[in-house]
């Protein structure tokens, strides 16, 4: 029986990757801060800070391969603790990896270690240039990552672009209750700009095949759908799809990063730097490095992928069938000053031209 370690396994991705590999039959440790309401003999809880070295030495089990989830993500803008999870933390697994003759590790980067990227596609050959402390500290991780590599340490690198799929909420959540209850829906610039989604389910094949297939000391897979289009594109499906009232319109990118930004200092947003940063600007994967190699194959376009995650909150919330949930995208989010932002973007902004 194959034996993993998942860090952050009560997290989103974590929790849907345990899901996935006892399924085939793996024997899994989950570390995290928090449990799950996972049940299956062939699961262990493990509560631990992966920031605690000593606690991790004591107590980390034998295992083929180490899934580094766990992340302080963007919506809990809390910078110390970007540093001190994802990079120090990061450091710990590695050193703790390699003492314990770990064979494989498997780092969770994002997408956020590009930025604002100067040009679309991306792929693994572009310069990483983060522009904010999130972004800067999961390439920080992916510099321990690689040095641990040089000391013969197999490890390889996942940058996923923005992860949807059921059980989804966060940030997400506030979209869908607009588009469920006919809100103007913002886009900047007419939304043009392009933007790819991840499936869960295809990320976590993504992490299988790694697994698999992957035997050189250290590489690097961005990993996105194939299948996806402008953000004016995205949030026209998704109101047709849903039969929504929802209708589109179209604020300055300037005015936005502007409002948000402030806002954001004055703690009255649950949006962070990187999503003011990237909303209205285009960021795309080039996975044919992941297809080639991996062969990796998405299932989900972004249409697909969003709708049905919106009919998955949907149905849940009418069913009043929500878990008590821990992870930040695994959560219900609060709104604070976005409960007001249909209002604006319908008393501001403008039709979309040329459509």
């Amino acid at each position: 029986m194959k034996k993993a370690i998942v860090t952050g396994g009560s997290g989103y991705l974590g929790n849907v990757l345990i899901k996935k590999l006892l399924s085939l039959s793996w024997s899994v440790v989950n570390i995290d801060i928090n449990s799950s309401d996972i049940k299956n003999p062939n699961y262990k809880y493990f509560n631990c800070d992966i920031r605690d070295y000593n606690k991790l030495d004591k107590n980390l089990p034998e295992a083929n391969v180490i899934f580094h989830c766990v992340a302080q993500v963007p919506v809990l803008k809390d910078k110390k603790k970007f540093w001190s999870v994802n990079s120090e933390g990061t450091k710990n697994i590695c050193a703790v990896a390699k003492k314990k003759k770990i064979n494989k590790l498997i780092y969770v980067s994002s997408s956020a270690v590009f930025g604002n990227p100067k040009s679309n596609p991306v792929n693994e050959l572009t310069i990483p240039e983060p522009a904010e402390d999130y972004g800067k500290a999961k390439l920080n991780g992916e510099l321990i990552c690689k040095k641990y590599a040089s000391e013969k340490l197999k490890i390889i690198i996942i940058r996923p672009r923005t992860i949807l799929g059921h059980d989804r909420l966060g940030i997400v959540q506030i979209l869908f209750d607009w588009i469920k209850n006919g809100k103007v829906i913002p886009v900047l610039n007419n939304g043009e700009n392009i933007y790819q989604f991840v499936h869960v389910d295809d990320l976590v094949d993504a992490f299988l095949l790694s697994e698999q297939k992957i035997e050189n000391n250290y590489e690097i897979f961005n990993i996105g759908t194939d299948n996806y289009s402008t953000m004016y594109d995205l949030m026209s499906s998704l109101i047709k799809q849903t039969e929504s009232k929802s209708r589109i319109k179209s604020l300055p990118l300037g005015l936005f990063e502007f409002l948000g930004n402030l806002l954001y200092f004055l703690n009255l947003t649950p949006l962070g730097p990187y999503h003011h940063l990237m909303y209205g600007r285009s960021l795309w994967f080039d996975i044919t490095k992941a297809k080639k190699i991996l062969g990796f194959k998405p299932s989900y376009s972004n249409n697909r992928m969003i709708y049905e995650t919106y009919l998955n909150y949907v149905n849940k919330e009418n069913a009043s069938n929500f878990e008590k949930q821990y992870s930040p995208h695994r959560s219900s989010i609060k709104k604070k000053i976005l409960i007001l932002a249909p209002f604006f973007t319908n008393l501001f902004g403008s039709k979309i031209k040329n459509v």
